[in-house]
């Protein structure tokens, strides 16, 4: 049976039918389509203004590539500049790979790169390192919640070295629902609470964070990069298969066989959730040691840092976890024990690396930021 005419276009034969609306499109207006709705998203929720220095968190997975694409070809409408920011987390067999492609993007778009390494930021702290020491504590199948705060301060560090104004990362509505259940299935209402919108206007002094992709799903990212024939890495982390967000991930796949809006149902349950004034987080305040906003005594990086650097790691993320700012006795010092550097934040008043996302939002993890 031939392919049916664009519905679009009403000239050349569709390549798809859209996931969710089933509407069938050839590739060049399947790709505008997708490109126009960015778009929209952009300008109706006012995330980039113009004159605005736009940080693009690209780890070299298809998110961030469609990403930093789409905002290539939109940057003239918008009235932006762009510039590429990679963290190396220090995986070995796995971030080298994906380091490459986003050289190679670089290269090909003429946008400028900037690297920020765990290992520079943190004391030395590579995810390598975390997951040794991890091991055989019970934390060893949590590196992605270690990796998913460390590397929003990274990148929150990467972008203000270049000077931007904004913070954009290549989350798209599966991420965004994933979380929400994560979220759900913890009982978390604090970060139910702040995981709403298109992202954060970047309170006390933090940049302003967005994810345009936030409406688009994993499905039609994929076919974008497929149609436009774009370079990205599509390996799995190494620590992945070990974070709960997989979980999430395979109950989200029967609710959306099920129901095939559950995925943005989701989405936008977050963005109308309120809660009881009793059941607010309280407001924050900032970080003992760094200065980062904070909800704690100590941010959660310089929580985590710390339990690291005493041998004993530990991650009071969430409901019913021991407090960040309890420091308990010394105990034994393991074989990475030292004394727990500061953050080198630029900005006193710097975001609690804290995500709204949640605390396993390690967005390097399917190669994606």
């Amino acid at each position: 049976m031939p392919a049916p005419q664009c519905a679009s276009c009403h000239k050349a034969r569709a390549a798809l039918r859209r996931p969710r609306s089933g509407q069938a499109l050839c590739t060049n207006c399947f790709c505008a389509a997708f490109e126009a709705e960015v778009l929209h998203t952009v300008v109706a929720g006012r995330l980039l203004p113009p004159g605005a220095v736009v940080a693009v968190g690209a780890s070299g997975g298809k998110d961030s590539t469609v990403l930093a694409h789409v905002l290539r070809e939109l940057a003239p409408r918008l009235g932006i500049s762009l510039h590429l920011v990679a963290v190396d987390e220090g995986i070995g067999g796995y971030r080298d790979a994906a380091l490459a492609a986003v050289r190679r993007q670089a290269a090909r778009w003429e946008l400028p790169l900037t690297v920020v390494a765990y290992a520079e930021l943190f004391g030395g702290w590579t995810m390598d390192a975390v997951a040794r020491s991890t091991a055989g504590s019970g934390r060893s199948r949590s590196c992605c919640t270690f990796c998913g705060v460390l590397r929003r301060r990274a990148l929150e560090e990467g972008a203000r070295r270049v000077g931007a104004t904004h913070v954009v990362t290549g989350h798209n509505a599966d991420d965004m629902a994933e979380t929400v259940l994560m979220n759900f299935l913890r009982g978390d209402a604090g970060r139910l609470a702040r995981g709403g919108g298109l992202g954060s206007p970047g309170e006390g002094g933090a940049l302003p964070r967005c994810r345009p992709l936030q409406l688009a799903s994993q499905k039609e990212v994929v076919l974008y990069a497929h149609f436009r024939r774009l370079d990205y890495f599509s390996e799995e982390c190494v620590y992945a298969p070990e974070a709960f967000r997989g979980h999430a991930r395979d109950l989200l796949k029967l609710l959306e066989a099920a129901r095939p809006s559950a995925v943005l149902d989701l989405v936008h349950s977050a963005e109308r959730l309120a809660l009881a004034p009793a059941a607010r987080p309280p407001p924050p305040g900032a970080c003992s040691r760094c200065g980062a906003l904070a909800s704690r005594a100590l941010c959660q990086a310089c929580a985590l840092l710390d339990g690291l650097n005493r041998g004993r790691p530990r991650l009071a993320i969430g409901k019913g976890r021991r407090g960040l700012d309890e420091e308990g006795p010394p105990g034994r010092r393991g074989s990475h024990s030292r004394p727990a550097p500061p953050l080198r934040s630029p900005s006193p008043a710097s975001r609690d690396s804290s995500s709204p996302l949640g605390s396993d939002d390690d967005v390097g993890v399917r190669g994606r930021l």
